[in-house]
Formats: structure tokens, sequence, C-alpha cells
């Protein structure tokens, strides 16, 4: 247990910082960049002047997000212990003719600018792990579905080029798929066991399934006797954290002993609502933070944290803005919510 009091600790988390809250917890965000942090996690003297904006189309409008340089890694892990990288979900670090691709120049970057005790989380590329691709307004079937060797020449290998100990782990995300278009759980299971024993054994893998009926004992079991962990995720059509657990087997399946949480978009609620109502991401937006499924996910993950304890596991808490409004301040609400449990059992 950290040596500071609980109320130091309270006094960090209002101040946003996160580190040592709690030893079995390590907070963290999905991307980190956002010019809306500016005074929360990027000092102001250093960053304002230097922000740069980028307009994106949504839903029929148009958003302009603001970003701070890539250096502000550096300053992120002042107040965070775990970033989780995802824009390698959209392409791989090498290009077909094993050439660097762009990606790989901004994750060398990240690499120059954080600190040697950082922890990244990256978001394996959706080339290999999705089943179909979306292509011009349509889905089509992914050719390079669970093509491991091109997997781990054009992403696992140069990611761990780059980053070597600070690759705290890869989350393989699965878009979300109708009974109808996917296979049984139990065919789900052998098709995805092909792949992951060809990989190399680290960094540890995560497994984001975001199909319900897919979220099975066969599945979990699978996942415990190879040592790869289920990510429980707070996204549009995933029942809750507390009933992932409780359909898990109330277990923890990482190898490494680590599990991690994505607090991504409220439940029922599409990406682009959940994007529109939470921007510009400078503060709790209330539609969002304001609600009983807010508060059940709060209670959620800190329940969550408290079994990674009993486990000896450590939990990665990966906030995102598009839930709350404002991921630092999703990790404030969380952090004193343990806090408080941790007076209660005074």
């Amino acid at each position: 247990m950290s040596t500071a009091s609980v109320q130091d600790r309270r006094t960090a988390v209002d101040a946003y910082n996160f580190r040592g809250v709690h030893p079995h917890v390590r907070f963290g965000t999905a991307s980190d960049r956002y010019g809306g942090w500016l005074g929360q996690i990027y000092p102001p003297e250093r960053y304002a002047d230097r922000v740069s904006t980028r307009s994106r189309k949504m839903g029929g409008e148009t958003f302009t997000e603001r970003r701070v340089p890539i250096e502000s890694v550096g300053d992120y892990f002042e107040h965070f212990e775990v970033l989780e990288i995802d824009f390698t979900f959209y392409r791989p670090l090498l290009e077909e003719d094993d050439e660097p691709g762009s990606n790989y120049f901004v994750l060398s970057n990240y690499a120059d600018h954080a600190p040697e005790d950082a922890s990244f989380l990256l978001k394996a590329p959706q080339k290999f792990f999705a089943r179909s691709l979306r292509r011009n307004g349509e889905f089509v079937d992914n050719l390079s579905f669970l093509d491991a060797e091109s997997y781990v020449e054009t992403f696992h290998e140069p990611a761990l080029d780059i980053l070597g100990d600070r690759l705290d782990g890869i989350i393989f995300q699965q878009e979300y798929q109708r009974v109808a278009d996917s296979p049984s759980p139990a065919e789900n299971v052998d098709q995805l066991d092909e792949f992951f024993t060809t990989l190399p054994g680290t960094p540890q893998a995560h497994i984001e399934l975001r199909s319900e009926h897919l979220l099975k004992d066969p599945y979990f079991d699978w996942l415990s006797t190879r040592g790869l962990g289920h990510v429980f995720s707070h996204w549009t059509w995933l029942p809750p954290i507390r009933r992932q657990w409780a359909t898990s087997g109330e277990r923890l399946t990482a190898g490494n002993d680590q599990a991690v949480t994505r607090l991504l978009t409220p439940r029922d609620m599409k990406y682009a609502e959940a994007y529109a109502t939470a921007h510009p991401f400078e503060e709790p937006v209330s539609e969002l933070s304001e609600t009983e499924q807010a508060r059940d996910m709060v209670l959620d993950t800190t329940a969550l944290a408290f079994r990674a304890e009993s486990q000896n596991a450590l939990l990665n808490v990966v906030a995102n803005n598009r839930a709350w409004g404002n991921a630092p301040d999703l990790n404030r609400a969380i952090a004193h919510r343990i806090l408080d449990e941790l007076e209660g059992r005074k």
C-alpha cells in the first residue's frame, strides 16, 4: 500500500496526479494529446501557443480538434502510469514493402520523449484482427484477418524495437458482429487459438471482443488456458463490466497478472453521438457523467480494482473522453471512489 495518507492521495488526485493511488491500479487514458486538457495535464505556459488544430467530420458535423505536440507525453507521465496508443489500430508500423510508415515515425517520436519508466498499451492494427473492414461505405471481408506472419513482421517486432520494455501489452480489438454473421463461440475460439499460439509470448496480449454472444465459457476457459487477458470494456453494445466479470467466472486470465478495463462510450450510445456530446473534451458533461450508468461504470471499475487486489493482479484503467466528457475527470471520480473504499475499510 502507498505510504502516503489517503488525504494526501486525495489532494494529489484533485491535482490530476494519479500515480500511487492504489498499488494494484494504474490510471491512464485512451490517447493523450488533447488540447482540452490544458491546465489539467499540460501546463498552459508550455503548450498554449503550440496547439495545432485539425478538422474532423462526423455525423454530418465538422469538429475542430486541438492537439498539443508529442513531446507533451513527458508531462502526461507525470500524472499517469500507463498510456494506450490507438493510432496503431488504423495501420501497421511497416508498409507492405517493409519500409517504415508514418505510424512508425510517430511512435518513435513518442519513445524519444517518454520517460524510461513509461508503460504503453498499443492497439493492434485492425488489419489483422477485424473479420471485415469498411471500404467505400461498405463492409468487405478482410483478407488479412489472423495473418500472424504479416502481423509479427509489420507491427509486433517493430513495436518492440521502438518501445522495448516500455511496451507492456497489446490490445486486440474486434468489431461488433451480429450472431448471423459470426462463428459460434467454440468456432471463434478455434480460429483465435491458431493465431495466438503462433505469436511471440511477450508482450502480454489482451483481447476485446465486442460481441456479447461470443463471451461464453469456452472463450474465458481458453483465455485462462493460454494466459491471454480479457478487456473489460464499457462500450456501446457490451454488457456492463459487472456482468462481464460474472461471465468470466470472476477470474483475471492474463499470464502477466495484469488486467485492462477500457471506459469508452456510454452503453447504447453510438460513437458519433458520444463524440459530439463530449467535444471539446475540456470538462465532464452532465449528459454523460451524471447518469445512472455513469455511476455504475465508476462503481464497477472500483469493484474490479479490488478484485485485482484480491488476486494480486494489476488493473490498468484506460479512460476515454467520450465516456464522461473529460478523461482526466473520469479518472478522478474513480480514484476518489477507490479512496472512499479504503477509508471505509479502516
